[in-house]
């Protein structure tokens, strides 16, 4: 039995005092009583919880799938308390544990640990600290909660940061920071070289080749300090699942790598995820600040089932930057709203800048496309053949309209997307 507070007192009380008055329960009524007035002294000899001080101290932050550890911190200035604590999270925190069992005597402390695998992306917060205090005799007990804040805040995976290695080896290549036949592309001379068959003659210096007794060539380096505008789309395309995740979470990543390759190559990086408003909105950090920041901005942003308002997207992109840059647009291919929201309003945005649409296909509609069995599957692949038509089309559309577009699976989608801004880079497009 647990009696919580005053009122399980007076109500042992209450129970006592009627049990003893009544003559008619004679020897029923005698047990009764002494039962409660056992449990009674066993509640009254148990230490109180609510007289225990908590803290906390551990992770604030961790990476979605790696797992947390927080510590309580539990001292007690009163009565021994023997029972057991459960520390409370919400179920996305991912708690591993099961309730702690405690024994404090008084004046000691002890340090309880929290294991968290946290499933979702965000802010978790404790929800309350609650303790059992039993009796010597194990008759009765007290309860009290106790409210010790705590948020640990999952971030972003960026499991597509194994991409990054071979994609600074390619950067370095085309900075001309390693030994090469060839150098990058760009408008940022570099150096001379002796002319190699093969080479584009276009590049050939004749000056310098009129003073020396050989063909020389003009080397360049990709220009540097550019801005690189990366946009997610947080709006309802994003809110359906390829894979094992979101759309929005594929997205993410893909921006994380870009966003690292694009710091290292020496550009300035922005960050701005919107619908209908602006969910996140992260402008030109310092290098070392970009990944951070970056992974705190969207750890909390969740797609909305509302559909992207693109005026509202475009207006704010060309509000932040000034000079020609590259914006990446992560959003779906969706022909309607490409056609009707994205295509009448994006024409401002190509003037100005270099457009490149990113977009995670569903592997699934290939496998549809060849696994015909039964009159069921013929309709299910002649829709997928519909659908992957379609992404067809409106690429077309956006390719003559002057957009560079990407569509790959959510496993290929970020490398691709990095491949993408290196082959701008050594085309000298930015």
């Amino acid at each position: 039995m647990v009696l919580t507070g005053r009122a399980g007192l007076l109500a042992s009380l209450g129970v006592l005092f009627v049990a003893v008055l009544m003559p008619s329960w004679s020897g029923i009524g005698l047990v009764v009583a002494a039962v409660i007035l056992v449990c009674l002294v066993d509640l009254l000899l148990a230490g109180s919880p609510r007289r225990l001080q908590l803290s906390r101290e551990g992770d604030t932050a961790v990476r979605l799938g790696q797992p947390a550890t927080v510590t309580l911190l539990v001292a007690n200035p009163g009565r021994r308390v023997k029972g057991l604590l459960r520390d409370a999270w919400p179920p996305s925190a991912g708690v591993q544990d099961p309730p702690h069992k405690i024994d404090l005597p008084n004046g000691e402390r002890r340090r309880l640990v929290t294991h968290l695998l946290p499933t979702r992306r965000g802010d978790r917060q404790a929800y309350r600290v609650t303790v059992r205090s039993i009796g010597p005799l194990g008759f009765a007990g007290r309860q009290g909660s106790h409210h010790v804040p705590w948020t640990v805040r999952a971030l972003p995976p960026f499991n597509s940061r194994k991409h990054l290695p071979s994609r600074l080896a390619r950067l370095r290549e085309l900075d001309g920071r390693t030994a090469l036949l060839v150098r990058g592309q760009g408008t940022e001379f570099d150096s001379l070289r002796d002319y190699v068959p093969g080479d584009d003659v276009r590049s050939i210096d004749w000056r310098a080749t009129a003073r020396r007794s050989s063909v020389v060539l003009r080397t360049w380096r990709p220009e540097r300090d550019r801005q690189v505008a990366i946009v997610i789309d947080s709006g309802r395309m994003s809110a359906g699942r390829v894979g094992d995740a979101p759309r929005l979470d594929h997205a993410m990543d893909a921006a994380l790598l870009l966003a690292a390759l694009a710091t290292r190559a020496g550009d300035r990086v922005s960050l701005l995820a919107c619908d209908a408003e602006v969910r996140a909105d992260v402008r030109r950090p310092a290098p070392e600040d970009v990944l951070p920041s970056f992974v705190n901005a969207l750890a909390n942003v969740d797609a909305e089932l509302v559909q992207t308002d693109f005026r509202v997207v475009v207006s704010q992109v060309l509000e932040r930057l000034g000079q020609r840059s590259l914006v990446v647009l992560l959003t779906g291919l969706d022909p309607a709203v490409i056609e009707e929201s994205l295509l009448p309003v994006i024409g401002p945005l190509l003037r100005r800048h270099v457009v490149v649409l990113a977009s995670v296909a569903d592997p699934r509609l290939a496998e549809m496309e060849t696994s015909i069995v039964d009159l069921i599957e013929v309709y299910g692949a002649a829709s997928a053949a519909r659908t992957r038509l379609d992404r067809e089309k409106v690429t077309a559309i956006l390719t003559r309209a002057g957009v560079t577009v990407v569509d790959e699976n959510p496993d290929q989608i970020a490398p691709a997307l990095a491949d993408t801004y290196l082959a701008l880079k050594k085309a000298g497009r930015l």
